[in-house]
């Protein structure tokens, strides 16, 4: 069993501690693409005045990704912050898996996929997000998957391609198919396989739902990837380039489905005896494509009969669950939470977030976990169904409302919430829209504090990752900003590598908390910082907290 030892420097506050994640919310370093400072925030400006403030790392190998040219997700930086360490994650243990050749290794999974094929001299599936993004995914890993498919024997390979936009530039799609399509024609040269894109359609149109929040978009992906019913076209740039020109200023990610098609029929529907990969790597956006390849019974939807085919993700994406049953790549295994510790010394915990969020306050700060522990209450908002920008106050009043009353009664004694504004706001591309939503946020952290206040607890606030702060096209030598044709900022939905910001404020001073120097600290020190606050001495092999107190 694991334990925490009590401080012996300070017995925790007399209220809760209350661990906001303002989503998307970092530290822009140009004033004129930085919508977090041109919002009005008159609290997070007093805080940054008035209370400990710092800033975090929260992208690359501060959160465990392979450079520090990748850019955080939420998905890793919740696991950071759950968990106080920096495991390896996707991307890199992907990347690994395929340089080693581990991935393709006899007796893998790998293995199995291409002797299935073989053997009915059927086809070979790939599913996922066509970038090289590397949140969701990356193209180098599916020509490497091809090319080792070619080598290995296999003779038909289909591909169904889910546009990116948010991870990329938000209208770069026809950058990727032009460098797609001179990999296929190099590889189909010699004659010897057939290999080719079947289906496809925007990320936020199609297949990559999470948290059960739209299972109309799986629905048309299984229309799409599997039944190839719908719109057709002869290629993917025809493709996109017809949606552009119907519907001038759509963004990648929102295009519709599509179906390619050769000689009058679709080019790769999934059938009895087919393999099929999702190649994403990251797992919030894969559940529910999984389960509906994976499910006896399925009541989201009307799929009709389901094909007999072998399915495997690029990773496991919930182990507790066992989905999917069949994955290339272990996922990191992440124990010793917080939240488990917290358990385990009898804390009463609270996490709360809205739909969009949920998993992420849950299942990834439990360290990809999607089970409770004994002293956690979990409590979920439904998200609007609507465009964000429609909406940019999300649910960040309703979520407040709760955990202002959480704080009030005294039930918890740690509290975490996300407010998801900044990011799934910020991702739309809209800048008015961007500015309402981190004022939302910044209200409501006003309302927090008041309860804080009353209460004598202690405020720690921080964010994932950015997004909200970075919503311009940045030269990259030059840090300016760069133009369209039409001389307009070049919009960026995309996070951004910016740092994010860490506050503590302790309004009863009881803690007399100072913040120490912790050498490149990223956002996996705010375990440390609240178990800190919360009158504990954290793990040892946990990163530094930021503060002493005393």
């Amino acid at each position: 069993m694991i334990e925490l030892k009590k401080s012996t420097d300070f017995a925790g506050p007399e209220g809760p501690v209350v661990l906001v994640i303002m989503d998307g919310v970092g530290i822009g370093r140009n004033p004129e693409s930085d919508f977090v400072k041109q919002a009005e925030t008159p609290n997070l400006n007093w805080l940054h005045d008035n209370a400990l403030y710092t800033e975090l790392r929260a992208h690359g190998v501060a959160v465990g990704l392979p450079d520090d040219g990748d850019m955080g997700n939420s998905e890793v930086g919740h696991n950071a912050i759950g968990c106080g360490r920096v495991f390896e994650q996707g991307a890199a243990l992907v990347g690994k898996a395929i340089a080693s050749g581990a991935m393709y290794a006899a007796g893998s999974v790998w293995q199995q996929l291409v002797a299935n094929v073989i053997a009915k001299s059927s086809t070979l599936h790939f599913i996922g997000l066509f970038s090289d993004g590397n949140v969701h995914s990356n193209l180098n890993h599916l020509e490497s998957m091809l090319r080792t498919a070619k080598q290995q024997g296999v003779k038909k390979a289909r591909i169904h391609a889910l546009i990116d936009g948010r991870d990329v530039p938000p209208t770069s799609a026809l950058e990727y198919v032009e460098r797609f399509d001179a990999f296929l024609n190099e590889i189909n040269a010699d004659g010897s396989v057939d290999y080719c894109v079947a289906s496809g359609g925007g990320r936020m149109n199609i297949t990559m739902d999470r948290y059960n929040a739209d299972w109309d978009m799986v629905k048309r992906g299984w229309a799409t990837h599997v039944k190839a019913e719908g719109r057709t076209f002869t290629s993917m740039q025809e493709a996109v380039e017809t949606f552009r020109t119907e519907n001038p200023g759509i963004l990648d990610q929102d295009l519709p489905p599509f179906v390619i098609v050769r000689d009058g029929k679709p080019a790769g529907p999934i059938v009895d005896g087919d393999s099929v990969i999702f190649f994403n790597f990251r797992g919030d956006r894969a559940l529910e494509i999984t389960k509906a390849f994976e499910a006896d019974e399925l009541t989201e939807f009307d799929r009709g009969t389901k094909p007999d085919v072998l399915y495997a993700g690029m990773m496991q994406y919930d182990g507790d669950l066992d989905v999917p049953k069949l994955y290339l790549v272990t996922p990191p295994a992440i124990d010793r939470t917080m939240s488990e510790y917290l358990s385990s010394a009898g804390v009463t915990q609270l996490a709360i977030s809205e739909t969009q969020k949920f998993g992420h306050m849950t299942y990834f700060f439990n360290g990809n976990n999607s089970g409770k522990f004994a002293t956690e209450t979990w409590q979920e908002i439904a998200s609007d169904n609507c465009p964000f920008e429609d909406a940019p106050r999300m649910k960040a009043d309703e979520i407040t409302d709760v955990v202002v009353q959480a704080i009030e009664s005294g039930a918890y004694k740690f509290i975490r919430l996300n407010f998801p504004n900044g990011d799934m706001v910020g991702h739309t591309g809209v800048v008015s829209a961007v500015k309402l939503a981190v004022e939302a946020v910044d209200e409501n952290l006003g309302k927090i504090i008041a309860a804080l206040k009353k209460t004598n607890g202690i405020l720690v606030c921080s964010a994932d990752h950015g997004n909200a702060d970075d919503m311009y096209e940045l030269d990259k030598k030059t840090g300016g900003l760069v133009l369209d044709k039409q001389g307009h900022y070049k919009s960026k939905t995309a996070h951004s590598l910016n740092p994010v910001p860490a506050i503590v404020y302790d309004p009863s001073g009881a803690a007399k908390a100072h913040l120490v120097d912790v050498p490149k600290a990223g956002i996996a020190s705010l375990a440390a910082t609240c178990l800190t606050l919360l009158g504990y001495e954290p793990p040892a092999d946990y990163a530094a907290s930021l503060v002493k107190v005393g």
